[in-house]
């Protein structure tokens, strides 16, 4: 009963998350592997996240030698802050100015993937619409009430909810069909979404920068197991032979 109760207590963090949006999240196909994917989401990162959301645990070296970024051009284009390359990717917002202007201090995402899941970002940076009544103007979908501005409405244009009147149950409703935009934007429908795929993809990274390695080792580990087990097999036989 208290193994049971343990179980619970430590899923109902997920399940509390999971129910957190009623709004079904995309699929974000990310690929770790996928390094002009992760420089381009290095880059998006730095050039409309950092200025408020930091990634203190890593250290810019570390990415730009995982990423297969040449430090001389990590020092020149990526480091924004002027610190050394050796130092943490810390940002220069103070927490109380932070939170005078947005009401709370924006969170690092170092480890928001691990947290909310790629899926959920996915969705989430493709899910803001205009709303006049919010602060900055705009909502989410996933995140009703967000405090934050929609930094990526340049790439992607004025987004808004587009929705078809239906017939359902026999009555006429009005059927919430997804973000349209009003082609403003910088890039298409595809070109941004695969711009938040990559930059998804670098947070998926920074969660965890050893992923790659991690499953690779794993290979070896059941390789080394697989063999261990026909030499276990065939001792075994022998043994067994003399016994009988």
């Amino acid at each position: 009963m208290k193994s049971l109760i343990l179980v619970l207590s430590l899923l109902m963090p997920s399940m509390a998350l999971a129910a957190g949006s009623s709004v079904p999240l995309d699929h974000a196909n990310v690929d770790l592997s996928d390094k002009a994917s992760l420089q381009r989401g290095a880059k998006l990162f730095m050039n409309y996240c950092f200025g408020c959301h930091s990634t203190q645990y890593q250290r810019y070296e570390r990415v730009a030698t995982d990423l297969g970024i040449p430090i001389p051009l990590m020092q020149e284009h990526l480091v924004v802050t002027g610190v050394k390359v050796g130092e943490l990717m810390e940002n220069s917002v103070e927490d109380s100015q932070a939170e005078k202007w947005f009401g709370a201090a924006p969170p690092d995402l170092t480890l928001v993937s691990r947290v909310r899941g790629a899926d959920w970002i996915y969705t989430y940076l493709r899910g803001f619409y205009v709303d006049e009544t919010r602060p900055f103007g705009v909502n989410n979908v996933v995140f009703p009430s967000v405090g934050m501005p929609h930094v990526l409405e340049e790439l992607q244009g004025i987004p808004t909810k587009h929705y078809e009147t239906r017939l359902v149950d026999g009555e006429e409703k009005q059927v919430y069909l997804g973000i349209q935009t009003d082609g403003s934007g910088e890039m298409s429908v595809d070109e941004y979404d695969r711009a938040v795929l990559d930059l998804v993809n670098f947070l998926k990274y920074s969660a965890e920068p050893i992923a790659l390695e991690r499953q690779r080792m794993g290979y070896w580990v059941l390789g080394f197991l697989f063999i261990l087990l026909i030499i276990s097999y065939f001792l075994k036989k022998e043994f067994w032979r003399d016994v009988h």
